[in-house]
């Protein structure tokens, strides 16, 4: 299975993935407006990947909510500060800009 998490944009995504079975990883940037990240995704249909994505809760995403229902992956949406602390085990702060970063990333709890 493809594990992806994606930082959406209105005219782009930033994905970060593992294949969980061969331990490929890497990290894309799509853009949505020439049809790239629709591409990417319907040639992993067509090649049998299984895939999961988590991303946050946005409200410009709902044509990508529909491509990935339709192409019948896995889609997470939730808070990114909830889901930051639960999973990722960090220690949270604001920074001088206001956006929350973590000190200190570790493991995901199992």
């Amino acid at each position: 299975m493809l594990i992806t998490g994606l930082d959406y944009h209105p005219s782009f995504q930033r994905i970060a993935f593992v294949d969980n079975e061969t331990g490929e990883y890497g990290e894309r940037q799509l853009l949505h407006k020439n049809g790239e990240a629709e591409r990417f995704y319907r040639e992993l249909k067509q090649q049998g990947v299984k895939v999961r994505i988590g991303m946050e809760a946005t409200g410009h995403a709902r044509w990508f909510e529909r491509l990935i229902g339709e192409l019948d992956f896995e889609l997470w949406i939730g808070d990114p500060a909830t889901h930051f602390v639960n999973y990722i085990g960090a220690d949270l702060r604001r920074t001088p800009t206001g956006s929350i970063a973590g000190s200190a990333i570790r493991a995901p709890r199992g």
